[in-house]
């Protein structure tokens, strides 16, 4: 573990509600005393992990951590329509690239499948459960109201027969949605999770691991106390939408013949902002093609927010300081930019980078005369040291670093004004050439010999300072810009939520220079293009080891968070 993950798992940190029932239950006369605290993370391989289950992530090996306990990492691989190896791999990833680590302690649903069955034909001879052949459109009509109890005409169904179809069901022997196995609980229960829930349905799908030797499937609610209690989990911690379910949880490790009593707890499930984080509607978006894959850059996906540049530190981080509660409430997507804005600035490499270039000619530089400046990587790191930049007679400037006639508080580029060319010299602004349709194409000047370093001998003022690239050393790159994917503050409010998609939320610039320094960038190098932003490395690209240079706009230098005062 690193020192920012064994911070974040400290009791100090996870001060919260699950830590002190934790503790209670952990205590002398408590529920689990002398039992080491055993939690799991246990997502559904139908999809990539987003930000959301980075959250459950932290709090599930978090509270692990904090208690020197252990956390189980476990596919539930219930539902095959849905489920493939690829997510099983790319969960399993991202749960490492956040730091943490399950050791030998990988499961699956799918292991316990026939522990599963056995305790299901159990609680037919017991007298627990029917086999129900009502449709699942006859199961809501049927389902009742606040005032009247569910029905269900084959509750009484005698118990062999019950077991008889069960096992036929299991046989293959009736198409898909034709029975289903339900708990015979309460038809009458205020909770609606109890009036007889479904336990086992068909489903001649093919699974992901145990191929065709199944075609019917346990259901969640029953699934998942089954396989908490095989593992010994203490504390299964799930979010809040699973509350209700909670007595259902506690009614199948009831009936079922072990010692292992898990207990469930809830916490709110984190929203944020402008974006989806229901893995039907991320599916949507890749699917129908608004977005390049799981791992697009404008996603929530863990994978996503890689290839953009976030880190670990960054990630856990927020997941720390947003807390854990009850309460449902919505987080800035500001926020998670500036927990990713404050790793950044301690640990990014500064560059020199131009987006929208336009040459600068200094008129009174020898033409054949090349020389170098250090500069620091980073002011925030002394041990990061300094790196050595070229400079010549023709460099390049952004292009919003000239106005033919300057607004008021401009202090750049235009005629008649001095500006520094960071670390280098200051350069006094003499002519532009413009193109025939008016544009701008080259800036010319002069420099003072002796402001070597950006120093002005005579002690005159100069107010701007801009980047440069140096045109003789300058590497191309195309330079990814992002914007909020969707154009409202909260799109699952919405109906149709793929028609406040929006169409500029990724800008592709494909005419960047950037310093000669870049060319040993890297898969996980973040840089800080002065001026600019924070910048990555685009994982598609470098992984394909072909094509130009290529780098995602992680964060803004602008802290765009809101602060309570």
């Amino acid at each position: 573990m690193t020192d920012n993950l064994n911070k974040f798992t400290s009791e100090k940190d996870l001060g919260n509600f699950i830590l002190e029932t934790v503790k209670k239950d952990i205590s002398i006369g408590g529920r689990f005393e002398g039992k080491n605290v055993h939690t799991r993370f246990p997502p559904e391989p139908n999809g990539y992990l987003h930000i959301g289950h980075a959250k459950a992530i932290c709090i599930d090996f978090g509270i692990a951590n904090a208690f020197k306990g252990i956390c189980n990492l476990r596919m539930d691989d219930t539902n095959p329509s849905k489920e493939d190896v690829e997510y099983v791999d790319s969960i399993k990833e991202d749960v490492r690239w956040l730091g943490f680590d399950w050791e030998d302690r990988f499961y699956y649903a799918s292991d316990y499948f026939d522990r599963m069955f056995e305790n299901a034909c159990k609680l037919i001879d017991k007298g627990l459960a029917y086999v129900c052949e009502l449709t699942p459109e006859e199961v809501k009509l049927n389902r009742g109201d606040a005032s009247h109890p569910a029905v269900s005409p084959y509750r009484d169904r005698p118990v062999a027969e019950s077991k008889e179809l069960f096992m036929r069901m299991k046989n293959g022997e009736f198409p898909d949605g034709r029975m289903t196995l339900r708990a015979k609980i309460d038809l009458n229960s205020g909770n609606f999770n109890m009036r007889d829930p479904v336990l086992y349905r068909i489903n001649h799908s093919v699974h992901h691991r145990t191929g065709t030797n199944w075609c019917i499937y346990p259901m969640y609610d029953y699934a998942h106390p089954i396989e908490d209690a095989l593992e010994g989990i203490t504390h299964s911690l799930c979010s809040l939408e699973f509350e209700d379910h909670r007595p259902l949880y506690e009614w199948v490790v009831d009936n079922m013949d072990i010692e292992s009593k898990p207990r469930q707890l809830e916490f709110a499930r984190l929203n944020i902002s402008y974006t989806v984080m229901s893995k039907r509607k991320l599916r949507s978006l890749v699917e129908e093609g608004y977005v390049d894959g799981w791992d697009d850059p404008r996603l929530p996906t863990l994978s996503g927010l890689r290839r953009r540049g976030y880190t670990p530190r960054a990630i856990r981080n927020f997941c720390d300081r947003i807390g854990v509660s009850k309460v449902i409430s919505t987080v800035e997507y500001s926020f998670l930019e500036h927990c990713l804005r404050e790793d950044l600035n301690l640990r990014a490499k500064r560059v020199m980078a131009v987006l929208n270039p336009i040459k600068l000619i200094i008129t009174n530089y020898p033409e054949d005369k090349k020389e170098f400046f250090e500069v620091e990587n980073n002011p925030n790191d002394e041990e990061a040291g300094k790196r050595k930049v070229s400079f010549s007679r023709e460099v390049y400037i952004e292009s919003e670093d000239f106005m033919e006639e300057p607004v008021k508080g401009y202090f750049r580029f235009f005629p008649g004004n001095e500006v520094r060319l960071k670390s280098a010299y200051v350069v006094k602004c003499t002519g532009f050439k413009k193109d025939e349709s008016g544009k701008v194409t080259e800036v010319y000047g002069e420099y003072d010999p002796d402001s070597r370093g950006g120093n002005v001998p005579d002690g005159r003022k100069v107010k701007g300072t801009i980047q440069w690239v140096d045109v003789k050393s300058a590497l191309d790159a195309s330079v990814n810009l992002y914007e909020n994917l969707f154009m409202v503050e909260d799109p699952d409010s919405k109906e149709d939520f793929v028609k406040h998609v929006n169409s500029n939320s990724l800008k592709e610039l494909n005419n960047c220079k950037v310093e000669e320094s870049l060319r040993e960038a890297k898969i996980g190098d973040s840089y800080q293009f002065m001026r600019i932003g924070y910048f990555c490395p685009d994982t598609k690209i470098f992984q394909n080891g072909g094509g130009i240079l290529t780098f995602n706009k992680s964060v803004g230098l602008k802290d765009g968070f809101k602060r309570n005062s």
